[in-house]
C-alpha cells in the first residue's frame, strides 16, 4: 500500500489542479458539457480511450488487466447544485459545486493516473471502468422533463440513465467515495420519487371580478397544509421526508393565478413504504383542488432507490482505509441510515456497492458557507482510499470480488429487472374528472 501511496502522489499536482479548475466552471446535472470535456480531456491525455454518453454529458472506460475476474466500477460525478448566495456560484446560473463532486471527479482523475502504471495493474485482476456520470442531484426537474419528452434521456439520474445505455454491461460490483467533512462511512440511505405538480384554475381580475376565476395558488396553499397535516401519520422507522417547492405561482399580481407549478420528492427507507405515502400525499393534493373546483396534473417519476451498502464492501473500505491511510481517524456506522438520496441505491439493488465518504471539506453541504478546506484529504486520500479497496477487491486473483459477487442477495435479479420496476412508478395525467350532474372522479393512484 505504501508504494500506491506514492504513486499518487507522483499525481498530486495533476489531482489538485483538477479540484481548483472543475470548482471554478460549476454546471447542473446534463448541463456539465464544461466539465465533461475537461475531465474528457486529461483522460486521453493519460492515454485512455473513452466511449462518451451520447447526446448527453459523461463517459466511461475500461481497463482490462488481462486476467480472468469480476468488473469493478468506479464512479465520479460530474454535476453541481444550485445555491444562489454561495460566494462562489456562477452569478449567471447560480450553480456552485457546494456538493463536493469536483473533489470527486479529482480523485477520479487520479485514480485514472494511478492504473496507468504497470505496477499497479499488475496486482490485479478482471476489469476496472471508470466513469465521469452526470446529474445525480435531483434538481431542475422540468428541465429533465424536458430532456425526457424530447427524447434526450430516459431516466432523471445519471447513474440509472447510463445503465439503460448500456454503459454499465458487464459490471459486476462498484464504489464511489463522496466528500464530506470526515472520514465515514453508514448503512446506507433513503431512496425517492419525484414529482411534478400543477394546479389548473381560471384565471379572472383580482380586483375587479375574483368571483370568476378560480384561483390555482390558493388550491395549492390548501395541498401543502393538507400535505403537512399528514407528517404525524409516517412512522419513524420509514424515515419518510416530503418538502415540495412553488415553482411558479402566478403571472401577475392583478390576475387571479390560472397555473402554479410545484416540484418534490417523496422520500423513504423502503420502496413499499415510499409508494404508500406518496398514494397520501397524492390524495391529500387532489383534495386540495377538489375542494376549490380547480383541478391537478401529478407527475409521478422514478427518482433514486434506496442505497443499501453491501456489509462485505463496508468490510472493504474499513480494511482499505486503515491500510492506506492508517493516521486518518474512521468512523463506520452500521445502524446509521441517511435521509438524503444518492442514485448509487439505484445500482445498489442488484450489485454490491459501497458508498463512503472522504473528509475534506467544511460548511454545510448544499450550503452557502461550503468549500473544500483540505483538498489533500478530498482528493488525495481520496483516490489512495479507492486504490486500495481497489487492490483488495481485484488483488490476488480477485478473490474477494468473486467471493462478494457470489454472496450478495440482490432485491432485482438484473438490471433489467430493476429498470422495468423503476418504469411502473411512473404515473402521470389529470386527477380529477368533473361531471355535468356536478359529481366529479378522483384518481390519486
Amino acid at each position: 500500500m505504501k508504494e500506491i501511496s506514492q504513486i499518487v502522489d507522483n499525481y498530486r499536482d495533476l489531482i489538485l489542479a483538477a479540484e481548483r479548475d472543475i470548482w471554478k466552471t460549476p454546471e447542473t446535472g446534463y448541463k456539465e458539457f464544461k466539465t465533461s470535456a475537461y475531465m474528457a480531456e486529461k483522460f486521453r491525455e493519460l492515454g485512455y480511450e473513452l466511449t462518451m454518453a451520447e447526446g448527453i454529458t459523461g463517459f466511461v472506460t475500461v481497463v482490462d488487466t488481462g486476467r480472468e475476474g469480476p468488473e469493478l466500477l468506479i464512479l465520479g460525478e460530474l454535476d453541481s447544485i444550485l445555491c444562489p448566495a454561495h460566494p462562489d456560484a456562477d452569478p449567471k446560473t447560480g450553480a456552485v459545486h457546494s456538493c463536493g463532486h469536483h473533489a470527486q471527479c479529482a480523485a477520479l482523475l487520479g485514480v485514472a493516473a494511478a492504473l496507468r502504471n504497470e505496477r499497479v495493474l499488475a496486482k490485479l485482476s478482471g476489469r476496472i471502468r471508470l466513469c465521469a456520470v452526470p446529474a445525480e442531484e435531483l434538481l431542475e426537474l422540468e428541465y429533465r422533463a424536458e430532456l425526457k419528452q424530447q427524447g434526450k434521456i430516459k431516466y432523471f439520474g445519471g447513474k440509472s440513465e447510463f445503465l439503460h445505455r448500456g454503459l454499465f454491461d458487464g459490471v459486476d460490483l462498484a464504489l464511489m467515495v463522496h466528500t464530506s467533512t470526515s472520514f465515514t462511512s453508514q448503512e446506507g440511505g433513503v431512496g425517492c420519487l419525484v414529482k411534478n405538480i400543477t394546479y389548473h384554475g381560471k384565471a379572472a381580475h383580482a380586483g375587479g371580478s375574483p368571483q370568476n376565476g378560480k384561483n390555482a395558488l390558493y388550491a395549492a396553499n390548501c395541498g401543502l397544509n393538507a400535505v403537512n397535516a399528514l407528517r404525524e401519520t409516517f412512522r419513524e422507522k420509514d424515515y419518510i421526508r416530503v418538502h415540495p417547492i412553488i415553482t411558479r405561482g402566478g403571472d401577475m399580481v392583478n390576475a387571479i393565478p390560472e397555473t402554479v407549478t410545484m416540484e418534490s420528492y417523496v422520500r423513504g427507507r423502503s420502496f413499499e413504504a415510499i409508494t404508500r405515502e406518496n398514494e397520501k400525499v397524492n390524495r391529500a393534493l387532489c383534495g386540495a383542488a377538489l375542494s376549490l373546483g380547480n383541478n391537478i396534473e401529478i407527475n409521478d417519476i422514478p427518482g433514486y432507490s434506496p442505497l443499501f451498502n453491501a456489509k462485505s464492501m463496508l468490510d472493504v473500505a474499513e480494511e482499505a482505509i486503515h491500510l492506506a491511510l492508517p493516521e486518518v481517524e474512521y468512523r463506520r456506522m452500521d445502524h446509521y441510515f441517511s435521509t438524503g438520496s444518492t442514485d448509487m441505491g439505484d445500482l445498489s439493488t442488484f450489485m454490491p456497492v459501497v458508498h463512503p465518504y472522504a473528509g475534506g471539506a467544511c460548511g454545510t453541504s448544499h450550503g452557502n458557507d461550503y468549500r473544500i478546506c483540505d483538498p489533500e484529504a478530498a482528493c488525495v486520500n481520496s483516490a489512495k482510499w479507492q486504490l486500495a479497496m481497489l487492490l483488495l477487491l481485484l488483488g490476488n486473483g480477485a478473490e474477494r470480488a468473486k467471493k462478494i459477487v457470489e454472496e450478495f442477495e440482490p432485491t432485482f435479479a438484473s438490471a433489467e429487472e430493476f429498470l422495468a420496476y423503476q418504469d411502473a412508478l411512473n404515473s402521470s395525467g389529470e386527477r380529477i374528472t368533473y361531471r355535468e350532474d356536478g359529481s366529479a372522479e378522483v384518481r390519486w393512484k
